[in-house]
Parts: C-alpha cells; sequence; structure tokens
C-alpha cells in the first residue's frame, strides 16, 4: 500500500534528541525551543513566536488573549478543521461559519461584512492548503470594525501571500508541526505574535497563568500564578526533533513542489476535457505543496476514485466534513448566509498521497489516477 502519508526524518533528529538529554534539560523552552522561536521569527517576520504542543494550543491561547465573553462571535470558514472552531467554543465564544471560495477553497471575503454583528470580536482566515486568504480584503475589513485577526496558517509553513508569510500578516497566526505537515515534530504547534500588545500576556497564558517566564529572565524575584492558562509548552525533545526539521525546511519544500508540479502537469488534460478541476493556485500566491487535491465533478465520482485506488494500493482521501453540518456545529454555531460552495466542494474532493520518498512512485500515481478517471467518465 502507497500510504496517503508517511513522516520524513532528515537523518539530525535522533541526534538532536541525544543532545537535548546531554543538555540535562527535556522539560520546555530549552536550547532548541529557543532555536526553533529564533528560526520562526527570522523566517516569518513575527515579533514573538512560541511553540505549542499543537496547532490547536496555540489557536487556543490566540483564543484566551481576546478576553472573550460568552456568546462573543468569531467569523470562520466551515470548511476547516475541528480545532479552529473548538479553540473559541471552549472560551464561550460562538463560531459563525460563512462559505469560502469557488477557487481557492478559502474563506470567501466578499461574505465576511454581512456576517459582522455588534457581537464579533474577530476573524480567522485558514489559509488552505497552504495557499493564502485574500487578506488585504480581510485585514481592511477588520480595521473598519475593529476587530482582531487570527490566522489558522496550520497548513502554511513556508507559504506566502504577496511576498508576506502566512502567519504573519494579521495580530496574530498559528501553525502546525503535526505528523501531516510540511515540516513536522509528530505533534506540535506554535502561535505567531505580530502585535506586540499579545506578547507578555501570550508569555503567560502559555506558562500555565503563571510569570514564569519573567522570572527567568530576571523581571522578577520569584513566579507565581497571575492569569488564567495552561501548560502549552512542548517538551525540548519535541523541540529538537522539529529543529533537525527546520534546518531542511527549505529543501523539503522544494522537494514537496516538485512532486506537486508533476501532478498539476499529469492531469491538465483531465481538467481540459472537463473530467476534473485541478488544484488552483492565484498568480499573487506562492504556495508549499502542503497538498495535492483534485475536485471530481460529482461525490459519487470522487467516492469511486478513492475505492479503486485503494483497490489499486494507493490511499487518497477527501478532507474536512463541513463544520456547520456538524453535531457539535449545530450545537455551538451558526451559518451566516448559503453554504452551498463548500457543501458542493467538500463532497467531490480528493486529496492524492504526497510526501518526501515518493518521488519515484509519482508519475505512476498520477497515471493511475489519469486511467480511473479517464474510465469513470467513458461509461
Amino acid at each position: 500500500m502507497i500510504p496517503f502519508n508517511k513522516p520524513y526524518m532528515t537523518g539530525k533528529e535522533l541526534w538532536n534528541i541525544a543532545q537535548a538529554h546531554v543538555n540535562g534539560h527535556l522539560a520546555g523552552d530549552g536550547p532548541f525551543t529557543s532555536k526553533c522561536h529564533v528560526w520562526l521569527e527570522q523566517t516569518i517576520g513575527s515579533e514573538k513566536a512560541l511553540l505549542t504542543h499543537s496547532c490547536t494550543a496555540a489557536l487556543e491561547i490566540a483564543a484566551i488573549l481576546l478576553d472573550l465573553k460568552p456568546g462573543d462571535e468569531v467569523i470562520m470558514p466551515s470548511y476547516t478543521f475541528v480545532s479552529t472552531a473548538n479553540a473559541f467554543v471552549s472560551q464561550g465564544a460562538i463560531p459563525v461559519f460563512i462559505d469560502i471560495r469557488s477557487d481557492t477553497l478559502n474563506i470567501d471575503e466578499t461574505k465576511i461584512e454581512q456576517a459582522i454583528t455588534n457581537r464579533t470580536r474577530a476573524i480567522v482566515p485558514v489559509h488552505y492548503s497552504g495557499v493564502g486568504c485574500d487578506m488585504d480584503t480581510i485585514m481592511s475589513i477588520a480595521s473598519r470594525h475593529g476587530l482582531i485577526v487570527i490566522e489558522d496558517a496550520a497548513q502554511g509553513v513556508l507559504a506566502s501571500y504577496k511576498n508576506t508569510p502566512l502567519g504573519g500578516i494579521a495580530q496574530l497566526g498559528t501553525l502546525s508541526f503535526h505528523e501531516t505537515k510540511n515540516i513536522i515534530a509528530g505533534e506540535g504547534g506554535a502561535l505567531l505574535i505580530n502585535d506586540p500588545i499579545f506578547i507578555e500576556r501570550a508569555k503567560i497564558i502559555r506558562e500555565k497563568g503563571t510569570n514564569r517566564d519573567a522570572y527567568f529572565r530576571g523581571i522578577v524575584d520569584k513566579y507565581t500564578w497571575v492569569d488564567t492558562g495552561s501548560s502549552y509548552l512542548p517538551g525540548e525533545i519535541i523541540a529538537a526533533f522539529l529543529y533537525a526539521q527546520i534546518q531542511e525546511a527549505e529543501d523539503i519544500t522544494s522537494r514537496r513542489i516538485s512532486m506537486w508540479n508533476t501532478y498539476h502537469h499529469a492531469f491538465s488534460n483531465l481538467e481540459a476535457k472537463g473530467l476534473c478541476r485541478r488544484h488552483f493556485i492565484p498568480a499573487h500566491c506562492q504556495h508549499n505543496a502542503h497538498m495535492y487535491y483534485l475536485l471530481l465533478n460529482t461525490m459519487e465520482d470522487r467516492n469511486k476514485l478513492i475505492d479503486t485506488l485503494r483497490e489499486m494500493n494507493i490511499q487518497a482521501v477527501f478532507h474536512y466534513i463541513p463544520l456547520h453540518s456538524s453535531p457539535a456545529g449545530k450545537k455551538f454555531a451558526r451559518t451566516s448566509g448559503n453554504m452551498s460552495v463548500t457543501n458542493n466542494l467538500s463532497q467531490r474532493l480528493v486529496r492524492l498521497p504526497l510526501w518526501i520518498g515518493l518521488e519515484d512512485k509519482i508519475i505512476d500515481i498520477a497515471n493511475t489516477v489519469n486511467s480511473i478517471i479517464e474510465e469513470i467518465y467513458s461509461k
């Protein structure tokens, strides 16, 4: 079986982990964590980066920073992972789902303002597949209405919008280093703070609500409980693994883009015949080849492709069940406007295997997909 995903190791991860042990520091915020912070800040341009044990944790810190009150609203797409919504629901807020664009599958920026009420506090654009949302429009809307923007860039490391790295545009951003992402640590994430006003409190929230960070910087002579928070730090083993990946990040991205381009070229004839739609990248966005997807013409065709590939030992998958249609989405959230694009595209999308080490099989997979789709539509 060719799996949908296979975690990649550069070869330096275990050495780094051993060095963390030699350093005598396996808890959070050790030397490898500091190195990761510096790389993120320099690469993305954030005022401060803070590693977390997941992107979910980073979103939760962001939600706490907003001081949300029960009934406050946060606008976001329904076509996203559950963490995007859950982080704000846990603070008593109401996710307000709006439809996505038909080209990028990102939040439809033209539908944001009609969703704004006097309870709206924030907008959470999700950079789906590492392709940037229309951040110029989103930031302009937020500015006019006095709203905070939090970029969910879980899939967006080393991708950019108009030459600005994803996660480094809005007041706050979040990244994921889950094993399915480009740069991995098994589990892991980061909060990117681009507005300095949030830095000190974010450190406190991340450190269980204590001013422990200030203590270690010599600002206070003892640390104590000063705010709400939780244990959001990853251990140094996670940071050591991640730093090995970070050192090869450009090469990893380049290799993924090469495979992505192979897929994209291979399916051009299918798209020309109207048998599918290829992954779309706007000219002003630099993607990171986080995934490659196709949109089939119907859900039945999509499912047939996935099933046939499985029979041929190739694992392809679809993606999110839209949150507005989920049991918890109906309970904790509401929708604004028509969700027709989300409903339609979520039923037609198929993601193909894309991971480092698959290079010599990409052509074979693409040829197999081509043959299956041609067969589906020849009947």
